[in-house]
């Protein structure tokens, strides 16, 4: 009852039309769609994204049958120039427009950084930069309710809500039901909390299950300085089992879509993982 998919910008380098029929064929069901990673040279900007557009993509994604689980927009919304940041914005607001003509039940980010560069630095842990995040983000949520679609954030170490309890803090604060969680379990972790990775993520599903709608999938290897490398699900480490034993139990048919795989381990990826779903008992 999970629905596997695959971040198309880890798949194959071809056209739209000639890409989605093999991700199919892998076994795939869904997608993570970011349209500036993915149609390249097809302009992605507020102006670009037009119902034309979006129904053809649809309909390119139908009759493949894949369904479009997100679609990405990784911009930072704790831009500090505010011209800059004005124009992420209605980037946000086109995406989720674009999303509700596309069918997508969900626009997806990060949570920035405090500097042009969307760079990690230690301000990124401040309280004034979550009440920034938060600030910037409520009118994204707002034009997300106008439409009818979620707008999911991921928490990331290296980011403004880099743990649960600052996501936490950001869904009560906005308080929209259009305001729910991308849980990447991996984008907890750093080489200062790998080792306490159960306890981070049973954490995670304690504080933020309820509002996790949709699951990134992949692994980590450790670099010889001891920093963690992100590699295709399980071709390193983690242990998925009681992250998978929640979604069995509370999350019917929620989208889980693969990242850091290669178009030559994609289809292995996903068959260990739907052999590791099926063997766990509810």
């Amino acid at each position: 009852m999970i629905q596997l998919g695959l971040r198309l910008h880890d798949a194959k380098k071809l056209p739209v039309e000639e890409l989605l029929p093999e991700v199919r064929a892998q076994g795939f069901t869904c997608a993570h769609l970011a349209l500036s990673k993915l149609l390249k040279d097809v302009p992605c900007t507020p102006t670009a994204l037009t119902p034309g557009y979006a129904i053809w993509l649809k309909n390119q994604f139908a009759k493949n049958h894949l369904d479009i689980a997100v679609l990405g927009n990784y911009l930072n919304l704790a831009h500090p120039d505010p011209d800059a940041l004005k124009a992420i914005q209605d980037k946000y607001y086109a995406h989720i427009r674009f999303a509700s003509l596309l069918g997508c039940g969900m626009v997806g980010t990060e949570t920035g950084a405090p500097n042009a560069e969307y760079k990690t630095v230690p301000e990124c842990r401040s309280d004034a930069s979550l009440s920034i995040f938060i600030k910037n983000l409520k009118p994204v949520v707002r034009t997300a309710e106008q439409f009818g679609v979620i707008m999911a954030i991921e928490p990331v170490i290296r980011h403004i809500v880099y743990d649960p309890k600052r996501a936490r803090k950001v869904l009560d604060e906005i308080g929209s039901p259009n305001l729910q969680i991308l849980f990447d379990p991996v984008n907890l972790l750093d080489e200062t909390n790998v080792d306490r990775r159960e306890e981070i993520f049973a954490e995670t599903i304690e504080l933020l299950g309820p509002d996790i709608c949709m699951l990134h999938l992949k692994d980590f290897v450790r670099a010889e300085d001891g920093s963690l490398k992100s590699v295709g699900a399980t071709t390193g480490e983690m242990d998925y089992t009681n992250i998978l034993h929640y979604m069995k139990k509370e999350k019917p048919y929620i989208f889980a879509t693969l990242e850091n795989t290669t178009p030559e381990n994609a289809a292995a990826c996903r068959e260990n993982i739907e052999k590791l779903y099926e063997a766990i008992e509810i």
